[in-house]
């Protein structure tokens, strides 16, 4: 990308001159590179962990414009990470709060927001006008839309993602860069990455990953320095080490290459495994509330508990077989195919791929998942118990 250019620009008043002050006496940046910013417009996808320390740096660095696209609400297990929301944001949309938090921070700042899920449908239409999109989602499937659709309208994708204490940024199809399709050419499989509501994350990991994000769109704004387009930066919190990897621009990128396949936006659901055939046979559903009255008249149920050992130590289940997701197919012989079988993760996530799972192993038996995991139970039948 190349820097706003000067026509788009305007002068810096007087307040202004003295927010940024810091900026001006920067050769890099000085009153060139802050009306650039000033000028600028730039979407920021997510307003979660990646999308905190996003909106409040380009806030604060003067950018002109700022989208903010999320569809989600607040919660109290966002708190942890997600800076830009309080404890009072608390059930309020996401995209309502942060934009609150941008202009209290700095009201010269505009803010366009989206209180909507990005889509095939709607992507383009929201990207286009921006000139440079920051990646802060939490799955693989929006990650590849955003890609596309930034590949599609020639918008820079400052990248990052994170799980558990491992974090990455890049910059993706910067010029003549490579995309994301280039490094990830496929998803992997579903289930195989727990995301952060299952897996979990340090809750400063975000911030770090946001910072450098915002760093990277800073520069591709402002021109110069030595951007990460060709490179994947990788933090390691635990051990507190980056690490960098190469990225070489795939010739044959479906949609970046020389020769693209790609030419619109596609459905990403489908492409990462999470929109199954309608020939494939349903997977039967039950709610807490229903496991509680199957449970109460005594119904023959067998309760497999697929989470991993910290998480059971959160919350356990009263009379739940222990058979972590990974063993589910090998250990299929342990299941009484004559009595229906309930199995529960966290959210009701990892326990679809243990239905499947089992069903691709042979096994015959009736199945059900419980909606919405244990945290339903806890929700809905045992106020005891603890959610996480």
């Amino acid at each position: 990308m190349s820097p706003i250019p000067d026509e788009r620009t305007s002068d810096l008043s007087k307040d202004e001159i003295l927010r940024y002050s810091r900026h001006l006496l920067l050769p890099e940046v000085g009153i060139d590179g802050q009306k650039r910013l000033k000028a600028a417009r730039v979407l920021i996808a997510g307003t979660g962990g990646l999308g905190a320390p996003l909106a409040l740096y380009l806030a604060a660095a003067g950018v002109g414009t700022i989208g903010l696209v999320d569809f989600d609400y607040v919660e109290a297990s966002n708190l942890q990470r997600q800076i830009i929301h309080s404890t009072r944001d608390i059930d309020r949309p996401k995209v309502f709060s942060a934009g609150d938090r941008v202009k209290g921070l700095n009201p010269n700042v505009g803010v366009e927001l989206y209180d909507t899920r990005l889509t095939s449908e709607n992507a383009l239409d929201i990207m286009k006008g921006y000139d440079v999109v920051a990646d802060g989602t939490d799955n693989f499937q929006t990650r590849y839309l955003v890609n596309d659709a930034c590949v599609l309208l020639g918008i820079p994708n400052a990248y990052g993602s994170v799980y558990r204490f491992e974090g990455q940024a890049s910059v993706f199809h910067a010029g003549d860069g490579p995309c994301y399709r280039c490094l990830y050419p496929s998803p992997p499989p579903p289930g195989l990455v727990p995301s952060c509501a299952e897996g979990g994350v340090l809750g400063v990991l975000p911030g770090i990953i946001g910072a450098v994000q915002a760093c990277e769109v800073i520069k591709l704004i402002v021109g110069g320095g030595d951007g990460l387009s060709g490179r994947l930066l990788l933090l390691d919190a635990l051990r507190m080490k980056f690490r960098e990897l190469r990225i070489e621009k795939d010739p044959n990128c479906p949609i970046c290459g020389k020769e693209p396949a790609i030419r619109e936006l596609a459905d990403y659901e489908r492409f990462c495994g999470l929109r199954f055939p309608e020939e494939e046979e349903p997977i039967e559903t039950v709610t807490a509330l229903e496991l509680k009255e199957r449970i109460d008249r005594g119904d023959p149920l067998q309760i497999i508990d697929i989470r991993e050992p910290h998480e059971r130590a959160i919350a356990k289940f009263p009379g739940a077989k222990v058979i972590p997701l990974g063993q589910i197919s090998r250990r299929a012989e342990e299941f009484d195919p004559s009595v229906d079988a309930v199995f529960m993760c966290k959210i009701g996530q990892r326990s679809v791929y243990a239905v499947r799972a089992l069903r691709d192993a042979g096994y015959k038996g009736r199945m059900f998942n419980l909606k919405d995991g244990v945290n339903a139970w806890a929700r809905d039948v045992d106020s005891d118990m603890p959610r996480y």
